[in-house]
């Protein structure tokens, strides 16, 4: 007999975390698409990783304009923490990015 592998996220198909991962990828972009289709703007999961994604590139945008004129656009890796985020979402994880997770749940648009 062979077993069926669990999901260790109940309700979460592998579509959804491909589009939170892409989400955070091609943020703010892919998160705004996200949340003007119909079907996925209803999935709570793409819904979450769609709205942070646009909050932390925002953030992040911010920081690294404001940074790079002191670091020589050294501060332009920080773009980078992106991918680790991706790769969260793609694991099927709901994280927090301090702050800014909180603004968006303080706000009510997740």
């Amino acid at each position: 007999m062979s077993e069926m592998p669990v999901n260790p996220t109940p309700g979460i198909t592998s579509d959804d975390k491909l589009m939170a991962a892409l989400s955070y990828i091609f943020a703010p972009l892919v998160g705004i698409i996200m949340l003007l289709m119909e079907e996925k703007k209803n999935r709570p999961f793409i819904k979450f990783h769609a709205v942070q994604s646009i909050a932390v590139s925002i953030v992040l945008i911010v920081i690294v304009t404001i940074t790079a004129s002191f670091t020589f656009g050294c501060s332009s890796i920080l773009f980078f923490v992106m991918f680790w985020y991706a790769y969260k979402a793609y694991q099927g994880e709901e994280f927090n990015v301090p702050v800014v997770t909180d603004f968006i749940k303080s706000q009510g648009w997740v």
